[in-house]
């Protein structure tokens, strides 16, 4: 019996875990990308081009409405992924309701939105599920990093592994590469948070903007650091040893 048991807590020491936390969130049609972290500004109409922002240093009502992109809490080095493909439809034309696109977009890579205020522009398919990484302040001085490119020339969307700088939005879509691969975003130093929203422009190019008419939501169970932890080199020999022992004690029980 000693011997059982010690096997027993030999083994349990060397089980596989999960590390990281997992976040369920939900991102709205209206969920401007490009007003990830902003509240110092009063946030124009929906339906008007958003080249110029007016600032004021404190928050409004409609700082509180969907209009701001959900964030989640990271820190600078994390490894961030879609837990499960992310789902849901929105629509992007004049009113609401059908047709709905997936996280994915409208399927076309016609997309070329302008920077705004310290959030780079978006180049890419139309309306997916995208990302920003940020600090803890807002991101409204100085100029925005560089414009990813997303489309069949550039990036394209079957990349493997991206690492963005902070303010640099970046493409998400339904998170799985071909072959049914998660893909894995590197969070930057500094960061220490991920606003997930929505690329929008009357037209999908220049100013942000037209949100007014999106309906709809994607759905996405994100990960944080949320991967196996593989066992050190000393435990895996520890687990040789062990289930040598058990195997002992098995032929000793048959003798």
């Amino acid at each position: 019996m000693k011997k059982l048991t010690f096997i027993a807590v030999l083994l349990a020491g060397l089980n596989v875990a999960h590390a990281g936390t997992s976040v369920d969130v939900t991102i709205d049609g209206s969920d401007a990308i490009f007003l990830a972290g902003r509240t110092d500004l009063t946030i124009p109409p929906a339906s008007d081009p958003w080249s110029v922002l007016i600032r004021h240093g404190w928050p409004t009502p409609e700082e509180i409405q969907e209009t701001l992109p959900p964030t989640i809490a990271v820190s600078g080095g994390d490894v961030i992924r879609a837990l499960d493909p992310a789902v849901g439809g929105v629509s992007f034309y004049n009113g609401y309701g059908a047709p709905y696109f997936g996280p994915g977009g409208n399927g076309l890579s016609g997309s070329n939105l302008d920077s705004l205020g310290g959030i780079s522009g978006y180049i890419g398919p139309q309306g997916p599920l995208a990302g920003v990484f940020l600090d803890s302040s807002v991101p409204s001085s100085g100029p925005a990093p560089a414009t990813l490119d997303f489309n069949p020339g550039g990036l394209g969307i079957d990349f493997p592994t991206l690492s963005p700088v902070l303010g640099q939005v970046f493409y998400i879509g339904d998170g799985v590469k071909s072959g049914g691969v998660f893909q894995t975003f590197i969070a930057p130093a500094g960061a220490t948070r991920l606003a997930l929203g929505i690329p929008d422009g009357f037209g999908f190019v220049g100013s942000p903007g037209a949100y007014d008419d999106n309906d709809g939501s994607y759905r996405v169970r994100i990960g944080i650091n949320e991967v196996p932890v593989i066992p050190a080199p000393g435990a895996i020999v520890l687990s040789s040893i062990g289930a040598g022992l058990v195997g002992w004690l098995r032929k000793r029980r048959a003798l």
